[in-house]
């Protein structure tokens, strides 16, 4: 499949070139609103605590952790994680990304219904992620990809449906984290655009994976539909 002039024109060639803009957009977003501080002084904790506590969640809290844009809600443990530039900055992209995160708090609190599948979906994509690997190393090596092509596409059929449902979870969280934001008064009117923006950069990057599996995803339909023909 590596080797296929097909695959490698594309699927593997705009998939790169799509990852690699979102990429490139999220860091000049990200780099550029890390310069700026909010007028309000608070650092991206501090942004979530209030965003948490107000909405009466003040028993989920908001932990800092290794890594760079390693920030994310775990709904199993019920808490916020925090890169430690986001967890102690006070810039526009820390608050922003601060209080994306406790926007997907407020989704678990309400119950939110695509939260709930993507939760659910969870071990499913998980076993789907290791079995595709499996099976597609066995039918490319083995000589055996005919064969294994429609299981091939149920297991990455399952991957791609998960980050489809994951575009409107991150799309909600960074709405409910706007409306926050200013709500509370955690960040002024003329600080909107920066907040937007690099919202809007980190979205991207979730696009470009579904458009990147989708196009995997049709390229092994269109083989397997070869194959019968």
């Amino acid at each position: 499949m590596i080797f296929d002039l097909k695959y490698i024109l594309f699927v593997m060639l705009p998939g790169l070139a799509l990852g690699l803009w979102a990429q490139m957009r999220l860091h000049h977003a990200f780099n550029k609103y890390s310069q700026e501080s909010v007028s309000s002084g608070l650092t991206g904790a501090r942004a979530a605590r209030r965003i948490l506590d107000n909405a009466g969640l003040n028993d989920v809290p908001v932990e800092e952790i290794e890594g760079k844009l390693s920030d994310h809600y775990d709904p199993t443990k019920r808490a916020l994680f925090l890169s430690s530039d986001n967890y102690h900055g006070n810039s526009i992209a820390a608050v922003g990304v601060a209080a994306h995160e406790a926007g997907h708090a407020l989704q678990h609190q309400a119950a939110y219904a695509m939260l709930n599948l993507r939760m659910a979906l969870v071990p499913i994509t998980q076993f789907a992620s290791s079995a595709y690997a499996i099976i597609l190393l066995i039918g490319y090596f083995g000589g055996l990809m005919k064969i294994m092509l429609p299981l091939v596409i149920i297991l990455f059929g399952a991957i791609t449906f998960f980050q489809l449902i994951t575009l409107p979870v991150e799309y909600d969280a960074s709405a409910r984290a706007k409306e926050q934001l200013f709500r509370l008064g955690l960040v002024r009117e003329f600080e909107r655009e920066g907040v937007a923006k690099v919202l809007n950069a980190a979205a991207l990057t979730y696009v470009a994976a579904l458009v990147s599996s989708l196009l995997t995803l049709l390229y092994y339909i269109s083989a397997a539909r070869g194959n019968r023909s």
